[in-house]
């Protein structure tokens, strides 16, 4: 983003804010911050139109100079599940990209079903395998037990990790597909894995059902897989899971994220994960705003209550 950019997109987000009822989680906000995405600056605008239709071989975006100051920030929260509820500018900023790519949708039992959620290490949580962990994070599709997991992932980065070990870590089945040979690719596509729920889901029906982990087109397919809750259910889907985690290290990326920086994962093709760190826990830790993204809304409507945008539990149905 250039200064200019930078500066419009400020704007923008700060009119979202103004108000005492500049509240993300409001449907007519939403509607408000999808009318005002064509405010956006035009270059913007054209990357993540083009993002959505092709992520590319890597499957993730890196915007940097998004506004993330227009209002004080504050201590990083400390609190688990902590998130964010008024339109403060990196919310808005959020809210927007996220009514680009689609529509911002969230899961009731994660967070409380909050569409702009904080991402930071919560005392006590360091060895917790999700957001408030600070051990390395394995590679995973985010909520991948899930029918209507996310199409995209957002993080916006409001305050870097000061110690300066914290990255994001993706790969890309786009590029790991190349190296696998026809008997592994072949067990990835069979159902033959069961994808457990995180903790903060409960028993979520549907999560014991046998699911391929490759899945769709032979020559580009959608990746579902969570290396820490994805079980295989016989000897060669073990085998081939094995060659799988192998080669998401062998062609992992990291980017340590700064203050503007907006990282998107396509969630279809692409896993994502963390490296380790050692938070303070003195108000000066990493601090992320995370957002998903439905690219079609519709095929979760049975899910959501009202038509709105937070996803009840999978066993619901005709919300």
């Amino acid at each position: 983003m250039t200064g200019a950019e930078t500066t419009a997109t400020e704007r923008v987000a700060a009119l979202l804010g103004a108000g005492p009822d500049a509240r993300v989680d409001e449907p007519a906000w939403v509607a408000s911050a999808r009318d005002r995405w064509e405010e956006l600056p035009a270059r913007l605008r054209r990357t993540l139109r083009s993002f959505r239709r092709d992520p590319g071989p890597g499957g993730a975006l890196l915007v940097r100079g998004l506004p993330v100051t227009g209002d004080a920030l504050g201590a990083t929260p400390l609190a688990d599940g902590s998130v964010q509820r008024t339109a403060r500018v990196p919310a808005a900023v959020l809210m927007l990209a996220a009514c680009g790519l689609g529509d911002p949708a969230a899961f009731r039992p994660e967070k409380t079903g909050a569409l702009v959620q904080d991402v930071v290490p919560v005392p006590g949580r360091e060895d917790f395998q999700g957001n408030a962990g600070s051990v390395l994070l394995t590679f995973h599709n985010e909520n991948a037990f899930h029918p209507h997991r996310p199409d995209f992932v957002m993080l916006l980065c409001l305050r870097a990790d000061p110690g300066g070990l914290a990255g994001l870590r993706t790969s890309c089945v786009r590029e790991v597909l190349p190296l696998l040979d026809d008997a592994t690719r072949a067990a990835l596509h069979r159902p033959e894995f069961r994808t457990a729920p995180p903790p903060s889901f409960g028993s979520a029906a549907g999560s014991a059902e046998p699911h391929p982990v490759l899945t769709g087109a032979h020559d580009d397919p959608d990746l579902r897989v969570d290396m820490a809750a994805t079980e295989p259910l016989t000897e060669r889907a073990a085998a081939a899971l094995e060659e799988l985690r192998r080669l998401f290290e062998r062609t992992a990326r990291t980017a340590r994220l700064e203050p503007g920086d907006l990282a998107i994962v396509d969630n279809r093709i692409t896993v994502h994960g963390r490296t380790a760190f050692s938070p303070r826990f003195d108000g000066t830790d990493r601090w992320l705003q995370r957002t998903f993204v439905l690219a079609d809304l519709r095929r979760s409507r049975a899910h959501r209550a009202g038509d709105g945008y937070v996803l009840a539990d999978p066993a619901a149905r005709d919300a």
